[in-house]
């Protein structure tokens, strides 16, 4: 079994809630945060599987249809391709928020999945995320916790803190003190 890593999207891999993007809906809406391609690059290369685990309640709430999702998430791919990076894996939530299913962070479920299905020992591992349900999720599953990114850091049972995806793959990767 190898170690994996787990990346929430919105506020992790791409912009959300900033001036140009309040919610990422289609294709055009999405932007690769800064170093995001070189971090999942450093990751590839050093033999993690990266996956991404992502509430997408919008499809719930009727916002987006599953096939504009689907495109959002190849403009993503095809984002990171630019780079040399790739994901192994998406899971994603389309459930409302509060509607209670096994699979919306901060239960683990989406990150079980992927790991029985890809054979990725979770205490090896590592989720990544921006909010306290990423946190939480990571945490119930028995990943070690990292918190991203400056859109919230109050939730103080995250393992480790970085500024953002990149200072933390070299972190792991190249053991570069951050």
């Amino acid at each position: 079994m190898q170690a994996g890593i787990f990346l929430d999207r919105d506020g992790v891999i791409n912009e959300v809630l900033s001036q140009r993007v309040k919610f990422v809906n289609k294709p055009s809406d999405f932007y690769l945060l800064d170093g995001v391609g070189e971090g999942v690059k450093l990751l590839n290369d050093a033999g993690y599987k990266v996956f991404v685990v992502t509430n997408q309640g919008g499809i719930g709430l009727g916002y987006m249809k599953e096939t504009a999702l689907g495109k959002v998430h190849q403009k993503m791919k095809d984002d990171l391709t630019e780079f040399g990076a790739t994901v192994d894996d998406i899971a994603y939530c389309p459930h409302k928020p509060h509607a209670g299913c096994a699979c919306r962070k901060p239960r683990p479920q989406m990150l079980l999945d992927l790991a029985r299905k890809h054979n990725i020992d979770l205490h090896k591992s590592y989720m990544v995320g921006d909010r306290d349900p990423d946190i939480e999720a990571g945490k119930e599953a028995g990943t070690t916790t990292v918190l991203v990114g400056t859109r919230e850091k109050t939730y103080s049972e995250a393992d480790m803190k970085f500024a953002d995806l990149l200072s933390f793959a070299k972190w792991l990767v190249e053991g570069d003190s951050v």
